[in-house]
């Protein structure tokens, strides 16, 4: 089996994604990459949460809406049930991914890492909002009221191990102009900085003091 990726054209010297060439970001520090994202990723709030369904081993999402941040921005904190079916996925392949996107600007956010269902009352308690009794529900019973000690409120922690990311470099106006300009003159279109976050960066990022 070859090692190499898929190709399917062969473009000599030049850039066969030229998009990419046009728009990633790679002279900005560890900090500021981190700060953009992290800022990005709380001020969306709502996610895209994948996971390998345990049943069939087949992709699923679910929308998701971010609980915290931890480790200066990188590892996220979202609430779950105990008993829904994304526990079920994690506790068969720890292997997630977390998606943002602003469908007004355009900007997006993956970040790939592991999960881990933390059921320690004081995290819990720490990030509850009342507003999840509406998903959980009261049972009747006294213990399964949707409060924070009901012991299916838990948190799923999301590790990253890398990420990547577009913010936008120009107003809405300004990206009709530039693809307009790139339809026509095959030049690519330059409105987002793209950017990675390695696993060697986050490594790195971890070992510092945050």
């Amino acid at each position: 089996m070859s090692g190499h990726g898929f190709s399917n054209a062969d473009t000599g010297n030049k850039p066969a994604d030229p998009y990419k060439q046009a728009n990633l970001d790679t002279e900005v520090p560890l900090d500021q990459k981190i700060k953009d994202l992290a800022g990005f990723m709380t001020s969306n709030k709502f996610s895209m949460m994948t996971t390998r369904d345990s049943k069939t081993g087949y992709l699923l999402s679910r929308c998701m809406a971010l609980a915290a941040t931890e480790s200066g921005g990188i590892d996220l904190l979202f609430h779950t049930n105990t008993e829904s079916g994304k526990t079920d996925d994690l506790q068969s392949d720890e292997h997630i991914n977390i998606s943002f996107l602003n469908s007004t600007t355009g900007d997006w956010a993956s970040v790939s890492g592991t999960a881990s269902i933390v059921t320690d009352r004081d995290l819990v308690r720490k990030h509850y909002s009342p507003q999840l009794k509406a998903w959980f529900g009261d049972l009747g019973d006294g213990v399964h009221d949707g409060g924070p000690e009901d012991p299916r409120v838990a948190v799923i922690r999301v590790k990253m191990v890398t990420a990547h990311y577009a913010i936008s470099t120009k107003n809405i106006v300004g990206k009709v102009v530039d693809v307009a300009q790139g339809a026509i003159t095959g030049k690519p279109a330059s409105v987002n900085k793209l950017r990675e976050i390695s696993e060697q960066e986050v490594r790195s990022w971890r070992s510092s003091s945050h």
